[in-house]
């Protein structure tokens, strides 16, 4: 990134190689929806351009990625507070016929689902502590940087969204 700062462009195009699958799937977990996902993705990367004058090289630049991650999400939430959410009827169709190895696929879809939902249904801030701890793999260093908080404070936050998450979870299962 310190070279995209210096007038090397063109290696965004590394940067975005290394980090869109990231990215993805954060914005994904946060989301749950795949093509507001791609479009958020993309945003990122124009913001990581258009401020990269902002990038110090202190620290690790995922700590400074995810932070304008975390800001262009929280503008599409802002802009899109009431937009509704859809199932496409043909993909459960779809899933359903197969035999016996589709039902063990369904039964595994249908723990994510499960999964996802209890996930929606956290409050943000714990699903995102979440999401960066356990599916974007960050250490609690960095998501405390990301968080602009304490590294003890980010411990506490994850065991206590856990705890939550499978109270939720749980709930929904039954």
């Amino acid at each position: 990134m310190l070279r995209v700062k210096a007038g090397e462009v063109d290696r965004m195009g590394l940067l975005f190689e290394r980090y869109h699958r990231k990215l993805f799937g954060f914005l994904y977990h946060m989301l749950g929806r795949a093509d507001a996902s791609e479009d958020l993705v993309q945003n990122v990367f124009y913001r990581m351009l258009k401020y990269r004058h902002t990038y110090t090289g202190e620290g690790e630049f995922r700590s400074w990625m995810y932070h304008l991650a975390r800001n262009v999400l929280a503008d599409h939430v802002k802009k899109n507070r009431h937009a509704t959410r859809h199932t496409d009827v043909a993909d459960l169709a779809e899933q359903i016929s197969g035999g016996t190895h589709a039902d063990e696929r369904l039964q595994k879809e249908q723990e994510v689902a499960t999964l996802h939902r209890a996930l929606e249904k956290l409050s943000p801030e714990n699903r995102e502590v979440l999401v960066l701890s356990r599916f974007q793999e960050l250490k609690y260093e960095e998501i405390a940087r990301v968080l602009d908080t304490s590294e003890g404070a980010v411990k506490v936050r994850v065991h206590r969204a856990m705890n939550e998450l499978k109270k939720i979870y749980l709930r929904i299962e039954n």
